[in-house]
């Protein structure tokens, strides 16, 4: 891990469908594997796959059948902090954590991305919706992901 500039944002789209949750994790992986550590990258493409796939399955495409994925990252004295954001066209009730019994097969996305990040969230406008995940190392669970000082 090398220590790079003290800020970096990107901002992509990949496609309204499946491959796009892919695409997704790739591009972040390449931009960030030398820059975060490697557990904390591992929390970073689990949280945003589950995003982009939730925007995929639960909610519209923004005009041109995309979703926009979004990423900043911060350095700070403990360690990088990362905020994760999706943008896609909206759903009627929008994104909610479900109680998914032992053997259902899906509705633990959203528990995983609380469990992973430090915080979550969801903003709208006329547009669409944005959800978003914060990985802030001085209030991780994880002390793998706090630099050691």
């Amino acid at each position: 891990m090398s220590r790079g500039p003290a800020q970096r944002s990107w901002c992509v789209v990949v496609p309204h469908h499946a491959t796009g949750a892919r695409l997704a994790r790739h591009r972040l992986a390449d931009e960030l594997a030398d820059v975060v550590p490697p557990a904390l990258l591992a929390d970073l493409v689990a949280v945003l796959a589950e995003l982009v796939g939730n925007a995929v399955r639960h909610a519209d495409a923004l005009p041109g059948g995309v979703v926009r994925v979004a990423w900043r990252l911060r350095a700070t004295e403990r360690g990088p902090s990362v905020q994760l954001r999706v943008t896609d066209g909206g759903a009627g009730a929008g994104p909610r954590m479900r109680v998914a019994t032992p053997d259902a097969a899906d509705g633990r996305g959203l528990h995983i991305v609380a469990g992973l990040a430090s915080r979550w969230g969801v903003d709208r406008d006329g547009l669409g919706q944005s959800v978003w995940a914060e990985f802030d190392p001085a209030g991780s669970h994880r002390p793998d992901l706090v630099a050691a000082g």
